[in-house]
């Protein structure tokens, strides 16, 4: 087993519970920690033995691209999609951060983070 991870990822999206952020947008941060079997792609050198973080990238990119009200739902949506997209990944943990939230106050980023263990 081993574990693959994108971090830091970076959009700009239209997600918010106020219809005001769904029109104007704001910034998020998308992580990806993946455990999966490296030791074939390890051996071989061959990128169809694991998983290719370009299709990781667009999965989350497609989700991003449609509006959801909590970022709880669009962590869910990723999840739906890595396990369903990437039959070899036995574990995702997806974390969103919607960076200055709407808060009445200073707050760097809020953040919610899921984890999908393949039965």
């Amino acid at each position: 087993m081993g574990q693959i991870a994108l971090e830091g990822l970076e959009f700009f999206a239209f997600h918010g519970y106020y219809d005001e952020e769904q029109k104007i947008g704001n910034k998020y941060g998308v992580d990806l920690h993946l455990k999966t079997d490296l030791h074939a792609a390890g051996a071989t050198d061959k990128l169809a033995e694991t998983v290719n973080y370009e299709i990781l990238y667009r999965v989350v990119l497609e989700e991003m691209q449609r509006p959801a009200r909590l970022l709880e739902h669009l962590a869910h949506r990723v999840l739906d999609r890595l396990m369903t997209e990437f039959p070899q990944v036995r574990r995702a943990q997806v974390s969103v951060s919607k960076f200055n939230p709407p808060l009445g106050g200073i707050c760097h980023r809020a953040r919610v983070t899921l984890v999908r263990k393949r039965k």
